[in-house]
């Protein structure tokens, strides 16, 4: 048998749960929602990263969909409501394929009636607009992972590239990782500073995730985690998902990004944009500067010096699909992930190191959350704290 074969066999017993994928909001963008305009029981490779016949080829057995939306809309906590409906629509809409979780127990059910757990990870602490009894809303509704920040601050937390505001978490943020312990809600520390990152540890009395970010010290890139926050992992229990994204895992993309981002920018666009004009100005713009490739090699290194650094028990997987204009050679789409297990097969990892890799240990992160939860809601009733109250009136 080839790496590859052996790669599928092994998903097919532990497939891969993924931390971020960002279809909801392709959704959103391209077809306002319209399901019927993307069915992605059919293949969607001319407009998306993602569909079920891909999801089952990539071995893909459980997803955090992201319901996220920007820190710049005025409208942002309906907005994320729509992105809820969205997931609520993909699972009543494919339920043969799909099967909601909220839970450790959910995931491990789905696994065995061969179905997609289908969760939900808010983006962005604008999400709850300064409120915690919004932050229990969105956890009543499904999500069970909260990304502290988007690439802006929030009034209570500095993103990791927005300019330092709040030297981390205020006493308002750290009110907020106290409460999402306490419903059993993740705490994400993708895109969050470094000096957030370690005031959410240092707050936290369950798991943290990195949903989808990979290893400082191989991309030197403000999205990517440093060693000595990697290091905290074994103590917290928590988990960092490496994710695919070019420009946080090779330095030559980071690189070529911040000058196409530019050009983006000189034209009247957000840099984040993938409209069909946007992409026709990056397109462009890689005519006049060729971009660099990232390849399955590319994230393998950041594996290696992730498990080198945290352990193999803290490592999982957060590819960012259809959040991102571009994928690594090899990791194109949700096909890919095969791929990267049978080069990691060829590194020497073995198959129990690559089982915690793609399902047990995302499985355990979210049950040890649960416990953490139940404990602390036996002594612990829902906080009432206000921004206003706690960090003098900053909201």
């Amino acid at each position: 048998m080839t790496s590859l074969d052996v790669a599928r066999e092994l998903l097919r017993a532990y497939p891969v749960v993924d931390g971020h994928n960002d279809l909801p909001y392709a959704l959103r963008k391209q077809v306002r929602y319209d399901l019927d305009a993307r069915d992605v029981a059919e293949r969607q490779d001319a407009h998306l990263h993602t569909d079920l016949p891909r999801l089952r080829e990539g071995g893909v057995g459980a997803q955090y969909w992201s319901v996220y939306v920007r820190s710049d809309l005025p409208d942002a906590v309906p907005a994320t409501l729509e992105q809820i409906d969205c997931v609520r629509q993909l699972i009543e809409r494919y339920p043969r394929q799909l099967r909601g979780a909220l839970t450790a127990a959910d995931m491990e059910a789905a696994r065995g009636e061969g179905r997609i757990a289908s969760l939900m990870g808010a983006e962005g602490g604008h999400s709850i607009a300064n409120s915690l009894g919004t932050l229990r809303g969105l956890y009543g509704l499904g999500v069970r992972y909260m990304t502290l920040t988007h690439n802006d601050n929030v009034d209570w937390a500095d993103s990791a590239t927005d300019e330092p505001k709040a030297g981390g978490l205020t006493a308002f943020g750290r009110e907020v990782v106290r409460e999402m312990n306490r419903l059993g809600m993740l705490v994400d520390l993708s895109h969050v500073a470094a000096t957030t990152m370690r005031d959410a540890l240092d707050a936290s009395s369950a798991p943290v995730i990195f949903s989808h970010s990979s290893a400082r010290a191989v991309c030197d890139h403000p999205r990517n985690i440093p060693d000595d926050v990697l290091e905290r992992l074994p103590g917290n229990g928590g988990m960092a998902m490496v994710t695919f994204v070019p420009k946080f895992v090779l330095q030559a993309a980071v690189d070529w990004t911040a000058a196409a981002d530019e050009n983006l920018r000189a034209h009247g666009f957000h840099h984040l944009d993938t409209s069909p004009e946007a992409m026709k100005l990056h397109r462009a713009f890689e005519e006049r500067t060729p971009r660099p490739l990232a390849t399955v090699s590319t994230v393998a290194d950041h594996l290696d010096h992730m498990r080198e650094t945290a352990g193999i028990d803290h490592l999982g997987i957060g590819g960012d699909y259809d959040g991102t204009a571009f994928t690594p050679d090899g990791l194109d789409d949700v096909s890919g992930y095969p791929n990267l297990i049978a080069e990691l097969l060829d590194r020497g990892w073995s198959k129990s190191d690559l089982a915690k890799l793609t399902w047990q240990n995302a499985v355990r992160v979210l049950g040890a959350a649960e416990d953490v939860a139940r404990e602390l809601q036996a002594t612990r009733a829902p906080s009432n704290a206000t921004i206003e109250s706690l960090d003098d009136g900053a909201a």
